[in-house]
């Protein structure tokens, strides 16, 4: 299931809000400049697709997202360095481009640091994100991950994160917790 859980920069122990319901995660992520969105598939999808398939399937709605390129990243818990993985993304880090992911199977914890809050924000399968451009954050996959992301942006340089130095990512909890 999708949530928002909202925390002080002061309890990273303790949420003061969780919210799971459509509507309200869309409502709160907006306030922030953040996009939340559901897509479906223009086309029936086979467990094994491949990359040029999936892709295919959800063409017409990255297309009305205005980016250049998209492309297929994806980590499952037979990846030969997944732990590796893991810890590049549960840093603080932002990008010069908006993070834009769109999960199209498993789950992830994106991690945002906004002034005094941290929002943590777990997608699963169909569930896009549009992080803007110089938001602080970090992501989990998990200690045995499962995912597929479609990443859509403009240019390579745009995928390259900027890391903050800050330590905060190690306070909050993880996808696992």
């Amino acid at each position: 299931m999708s949530y928002v859980a909202v925390f002080p920069l002061a309890s990273p122990d303790t949420p003061n809000k969780v919210l799971t319901h459509f509507e309200d995660i869309v409502s709160t992520l907006a306030a922030l400049g953040v996009r939340f969105e559901r897509w479906q598939p223009a086309t029936s999808l086979e467990r094994e697709a491949g990359e040029a398939e999936l892709i295919a399937a959800y063409q017409a709605q990255v297309d009305a997202l205005g980016y250049a390129n998209v492309d297929l990243f994806s980590v499952t818990c037979d990846h030969p360095q997944k732990v590796e993985v893991r810890a590049q993304f549960l840093v603080e880090h932002r990008y010069s481009e908006d993070h834009v992911r769109f999960i199209a199977a498993g789950q992830g914890l994106f991690t945002l640091h906004v002034d005094d809050y941290v929002y943590a924000v777990r997608c699963e399968r169909n569930d896009l994100l549009i992080i803007p451009a110089g938001m602080p954050h970090w992501f989990d996959i998990g200690e045995n991950p499962h995912f597929v992301t479609l990443r859509v942006f403009d240019t390579r340089q745009g995928l390259v994160p900027d890391v903050t130095g800050s330590v905060i990512a190690a306070v909050f909890p993880g996808l696992d917790d």
